[in-house]
């Protein structure tokens, strides 16, 4: 996702088959036809249910699963005819809701059958700007509060929050409930995805202190997201991409402003609570229920390397891997793979790091957009072959797996609000940009040929993001190269992702291609879980080094956490036709007596969100 500053991105030198009746035969074709790339048709319709037969699902006289044509009723009462034409399957029995899910395509293994990495294919979207909003994405939110009765200037979440006072919590839950809804997994599927990532912030669990999010408000839709991912046949890349404090002072990080995440005074407080975070997520997705569904755990979204050192990275990252391997224990099938940021460093910087550790992949975020080139564009087509391809398949066979967790099919970063509330950049015609209506043909192959490009050089992938809201302002949709959904209708996206396979080996004489094979313990393996004993040493937490300059001496009397708190669990979903159902408790391992980071009483702390130069203590408080 884009924005550093008031922005994303990055600076510059890092830049950033069922029943059919005659009816449905009918609009399948003329959906097939007119190759209309929103494969759902939306209706009121009455709530019938037919049954069906399934190798790996048996006979029911109630519909738990339906393939192409086939009518299902959605949560909110609407019913659609379900459009796939990668011959994916929708599943779900209420009354048994952790059954095997369903099938995003044919060649996508079905939900509860076992992901193999090296064979299968991550292709996915971001679900950007629904649990941790962006303005660039849902510009609407926004602009009705940016003259508002609190005189609050509005430029993150916790500012709009302020700004919109009491109506917070109905104007988020209305947002919640309708930018992304269950249509959206279906038609993800039927776009040929068969995963999403999706965005969850540190508040999800809770809030402290004057921090004015919406405590736990948005876990609820977490829940929905994980029931429409099983029946979809997709799986979830869980992402922590806000933190306390904020880890790169971006405006998705929660607050705008300075980083407070190791680096600074609350550095090392912030990094304790954040760990408290990870395994609370950890114990819930790790539960029997749900790990099939959310496989992968990102455990920080763009930490800002450059600031934070490498140092402080490095030891964060330890420290979270150690947590969450408490909580599931090592090898495969315990717990999820753990994921973490590359900082814009680019994978190939990260060969060695926790070498042995248990399934840790590695993710980037390579954005042509904040490169600041102004190549033509056929030129900046090539890019990313030219610039990722051979890192890629490097990383995966020095790492292990290797993700590209965000990128987007833009040359440049014109957009309304995609920089923040900054102004454009200048040296770009965007005007013409972002008048997507009027791209003639060219245009719209050149953009598909990045499109292309970015897939098959990836190889494991997530764009950035699945839809972008209208602006109130414009009267439409802005930076429509972030925009999959867009892109699908409009020719720049491809209708089948697989288009995009060898798509490299034209541009590039040769790309080293991956072989599919996995260092061992990449993918919980032989050996999974030796550490290399020198890793402990150099990656210590607290870390021996810290930013902005502080002495070995201020090190070790930096404010901290103490963990002798009660540990919340995140709460499980109910199931009205199946109210016996076992959801769980939201811990998976009750023998983790781990307890929960908390300010340690009659202690003073600094304020967490802005204390990079706040004094450091001269003694301890314990």
């Amino acid at each position: 996702m884009p924005i550093y500053m008031q922005s994303r991105s990055p600076p510059k030198h890092f830049r950033r088959h069922g029943r059919r009746n005659c009816l449905i035969g009918i609009v399948v074709l003329i959906v097939v036809a007119a190759a209309i790339t929103v494969p759902l048709l939306l209706t009121k319709r009455s709530r019938s249910r037919e049954s069906d037969t399934d190798p790996d699902l048996g006979t029911t006289d109630r519909a738990i699963l339906g393939h192409n044509g086939s009518e299902l009723t959605l949560g909110d009462g609407t019913s659609m005819i379900y459009v796939n034409p990668f011959g994916g399957s929708w599943a779900y029995d209420p009354t048994d809701p952790f059954a095997p899910g369903g099938q995003a395509q044919e060649w996508s293994k079905r939900v509860g059958e076992n992901w193999v990495w090296g064979e299968d294919v991550a292709r996915g979207v971001n679900l950007g700007g629904w649990l941790v909003t962006e303005p660039f994405i849902v510009p609407a939110l926004y602009e009705k509060w940016l003259t508002n009765s609190n005189n609050i200037t509005v430029s993150d979440e916790w500012t709009l929050i302020l700004a919109m006072g009491d109506e917070a919590e109905s104007e988020f839950e209305k947002h919640y409930s309708t930018f992304i809804t269950e249509a959206d997994f279906a038609e993800i599927a039927a776009a040929g995805l068969n995963w999403v990532r999706i965005p969850v912030p540190f508040w999800a669990i809770e809030t402290r202190g004057d921090e004015p999010f919406l405590a736990g408000a948005c876990w609820n839709y977490f829940l929905k997201g994980i029931n429409w991912a099983r029946k979809y046949g997709l799986r979830i890349f869980l992402d922590l991409h806000s933190l306390p404090g904020s880890q790169n002072g971006w405006n998705h990080s929660g607050k705008f402003g300075s980083v407070n995440f190791m680096h600074g005074t609350m550095g090392i407080a912030n990094a304790q609570r954040t760990l408290t975070y990870l395994k609370i997520i950890t114990q819930f997705i790790s539960q029997e229920q749900y790990r099939d569904v959310v496989p992968m755990l990102g455990i920080v979204n763009e930490i800002l390397f450059g600031t934070v050192g490498p140092v402080p990275t490095q030891s964060f990252y330890h420290a979270a891997y150690q947590a969450i391997r408490e909580v599931t224990g090592l090898g495969a099938g315990k717990g999820p793979y753990i994921v973490i940021h590359d900082g814009f460093q680019g994978p190939l910087h990260w060969e060695g790091f926790l070498a042995g550790s248990d399934r840790v992949a590695i993710d980037q975020h390579p954005y042509l957009a904040f490169m600041d080139d102004h190549s033509p564009p056929e030129i900046m087509a090539r890019k990313p072959c030219e610039l990722w391809a051979t890192g890629t398949n490097r990383s995966q066979s020095a790492f292990g797996v290797t993700l590209a967790g965000e990128f987007s099919s833009a040359i440049n970063n014109c957009g309304h609000w995609l920089n923040g509330f900054n102004p454009e950049p200048a040296g770009y015609d965007c005007a013409f940009w972002n008048a997507w209506e009027t791209y003639d043909q060219r245009t719209i192959d050149i953009l598909k040929q990045v499109s292309l490009a970015h897939m098959d050089a990836l190889t494991n992938y997530f764009f950035w993001t699945w839809k972008i809201d209208n602006s109130t302002v414009l009267g439409t949709s802005s930076s429509p190269m972030w925009n999959y959904k867009l892109g699908l209708e409009r020719g720049w996206i491809p209708k089948d992702p697989r288009e995009a396979v060898g798509h490299c080996a034209s541009v590039l004489e040769s790309s080293q291609p991956f072989d599919g094979r996995f260092p061992t313990t990449a993918t919980g393996g032989a050996g999974a879980g030796m550490l290399d004993p020198t890793q402990a040493v150099l990656h210590a937490f607290p870390p021996n080094v810290m930013e902005p300059s502080l002495s070995d001496s201020q090190i070790g009397f930096l404010p901290a956490y103490t963990p002798t708190g009660s540990m919340k669990t995140l709460p499980v979903p109910t199931f009205t036709e199946a109210p016996d159902i076992d959801a769980g408790n939201g811990w998976t391992n009750s023998e983790d007596s781990q307890l929960a980071y908390v300010e340690i009483a009659g202690c003073g702390y600094p304020n967490n969100w802005d204390a990079v130069n706040a004094p450091v203590p001269t003694s301890r408080c314990i």
